[in-house]
C-alpha cells in the first residue's frame, strides 16, 4: 500500500494535538494538583490525606487511582465488542466521534467539582478517562489504513509530536490563569475549573477538524445487516483472536507490552501526584516540570524513532525500558522538596515517555498481518494496554495504602519493567529465529 497523502496524515495527527490536552492538563497537571487540594486538609507537611466515601476512608491519592482503574476496566470490557462492529460495519469515524464527544464532556463537566461534590467529581474523571481511552482504539486503528509499514514509525511519531505540540498550547493558556487568577478577578480554584471547561472545548473542536480529514473504513462485513449485530462483533473478536494463535511473535510482543507498559502509563498517570504529595512540589513547579516533558518528548520520539531504523524496533525498545528502570530508582531516591532534582528528571522521563509510546504503537501495526480488520487488532493492542494499566495503578494505590509511602509503589514498577524487559529479549531471538527460517 501506499501512505496517504499529507492531507490525511496531518488531519489523523490533529486528533492528537486536541485529545492530548486531556492528558496533559486533566492526567498530569492540573486536575489531579486540584484532586488533591480539594481532598485535603491543607496541611502540607501531612503525607497522607484521607477522604470518607461509601462508608470507608481512603488515603485520597489512592481513591484517585482506584477511580481510574475502573474506567479502564469498562475500556478494557468494552472495546473489544465496540471495535469489532466498527471492522463489521466499517463505521469506526462514528465511534470516534462518540467517545470524543462523551470524553470531551466529562472535562467540561469538571468546571463544576468542588470540595462539595466528590463523587460527582470522581464520575467526571471516571467519563472523560473511558472517553479518552476508548477513543484511541479507534484513533490508533487508522495508522495502518493511512500509512505503509516503512513510514509508519514516522507517521506514528508525527501523531504523537501533534500531540506534545496541542497540548502544550493549551496548557500554558490555562497556565495564565492559575498563576494569575487576580488578573482575571477569580480564585485559583476558579482558574483551574475554567482549565477543564478549555480542555473539553479544545479537545472536541480539533476532533472535529481530524474526523473530517480521515478516510472512511471499509466494512469488513456486508455492512447491512443489523441482525445479531452482538454476535456478529464477537465472531469478529473470535477471529482476530485465532489468527492471533498463529502469529507467535505478535503474541509474545503483546506479552512484553503488558508488562512494559504497566510501568509507563503508571508512572505518566500518578507523576502529578507523587510530585505533589510526596515530594512537596508545588502546583507551579509541578506545570513547569511536565511542560518540560511535554517540550522534550517531541525531540525524544523522533529519536527513538530514528533509533529504531538503526538496530530495529525491539532493540530500541529494550534501550527505552532500561531508562525507564533507571528512572524509577532516581524517582524512589528524590529528596522531598527537591524541584532541581524534580527538573532534572522530568528532562529525562519527557525524551523517553515519547518515544516508548509511538514506538510501541508502531511496532505493533508493523507486526499485523494485512488485514481489513484493523481496529479490531488494535482492541487486543488496547485491553491488553487498559489491563496492564488498571493493574499497575491498582497495585501502586494498594502499596501505598497498606505502607503509607508512594515511594514504595515507585519502586515497585521496577519488577513490571524487568519482566517487559526479559520478554522482549525473547522475542528478539524469536525474530531473528523466525527471520533465519525464511532465508
Amino acid at each position: 500500500m501506499q501512505t496517504a497523502n499529507k492531507k490525511t496524515i496531518n488531519g489523523w495527527a490533529m486528533y492528537d494535538w486536541g485529545n492530548s490536552a486531556y492528558n496533559l492538563v486533566i492526567t498530569s497537571t492540573i486536575f489531579p494538583a486540584y484532586f488533591e487540594a480539594v481532598t485535603g486538609d491543607g496541611n502540607e507537611n501531612t503525607l497522607n490525606d484521607t477522604v470518607t466515601i461509601f462508608g470507608r476512608t481512603f488515603v485520597n491519592t489512592a481513591l484517585y487511582n482506584y477511580a481510574l482503574s475502573i474506567a479502564f476496566i469498562m475500556v478494557a470490557i468494552t472495546a473489544p465488542l465496540l471495535s469489532s462492529i466498527a471492522d463489521f460495519k466499517g463505521n469506526k469515524k462514528k465511534f470516534l466521534f462518540f467517545f470524543c464527544t462523551l470524553g470531551s464532556l466529562g472535562c467540561a463537566a469538571m468546571y463544576f467539582f468542588d470540595s462539595t461534590n466528590l463523587i460527582f467529581g470522581l464520575l467526571c474523571l471516571i467519563i472523560a478517562c473511558i472517553g479518552f481511552w476508548s477513543s484511541l482504539v479507534f484513533y490508533n486503528s487508522f495508522l495502518p489504513e493511512i500509512a505503509a509499514p516503512e513510514d509508519q514509525d514516522r507517521v506514528s511519531a508525527k501523531g504523537f509530536s501533534m500531540g506534545y505540540i496541542g497540548s502544550m498550547i493549551l496548557q500554558i493558556i490555562c497556565f495564565v490563569f492559575v498563576l494569575s487568577p487576580n488578573s482575571f478577578g477569580i480564585t485559583v480554584g476558579k482558574a483551574s475549573q475554567i482549565s477543564f471547561l478549555l480542555v473539553g472545548l479544545w479537545w472536541w473542536g480539533f476532533g472535529q477538524l481530524a474526523l473530517s480529514r480521515l478516510p472512511k473504513s471499509m466494512p469488513a462485513g456486508d455492512g447491512k445487516s443489523t441482525r445479531k449485530i452482538l454476535y456478529k462483533g464477537y465472531q469478529e473478536l473470535h477471529k482476530v483472536w485465532k489468527q492471533l494463535s498463529q502469529l507467535p511473535l505478535l503474541k509474545r510482543y503483546l506479552f512484553a507490552f503488558f508488562f512494559f507498559n504497566m510501568g509507563v502509563q503508571t508512572v505518566m498517570l500518578i507523576a502529578t501526584l507523587y510530585g505533589k504529595s510526596e515530594l512537596n512540589i508545588p502546583t507551579t513547579n509541578l506545570i513547569i516540570a511536565i511542560l518540560i516533558i511535554q517540550f522534550i518528548a517531541i525531540p525524544g520520539a523522533y529519536t527513538i524513532a530514528y533509533l529504531s531504523k538503526i538496530m530495529g524496533n525491539f532493540k530500541a525498545l529494550m534501550v527505552t525500558v532500561v531508562l525507564w528502570i533507571i528512572l524509577c530508582i532516581i524517582g524512589y531516591l528524590l529528596p522531598r522538596n527537591g524541584i532541581m532534582e524534580f527538573y532534572g528528571l522530568a528532562v529525562v522521563v519527557g525524551f523517553v515517555m515519547g518515544g516508548i509510546q509511538s514506538l510501541s504503537r508502531s511496532t505493533y501495526a508493523k507486526l499485523m498481518p494485512e488485514t481489513k480488520d484493523t481496529t479490531s487488532f488494535f482492541s487486543f493492542y488496547d485491553v491488553t494496554e487498559k489491563i496492564s494499566i488498571v493493574i499497575g495503578m491498582f497495585s501502586f494505590g494498594y502499596i501505598n495504602e497498606i505502607t503509607g509511602s508512594q515511594r514504595n509503589s515507585v519502586l515497585a514498577l521496577v519488577v513490571f519493567f524487568v519482566v517487559g524487559l526479559c520478554i522482549l529479549y525473547s522475542a528478539l531471538k524469536l525474530q531473528k529465529k523466525l527471520a533465519h527460517a525464511t532465508l
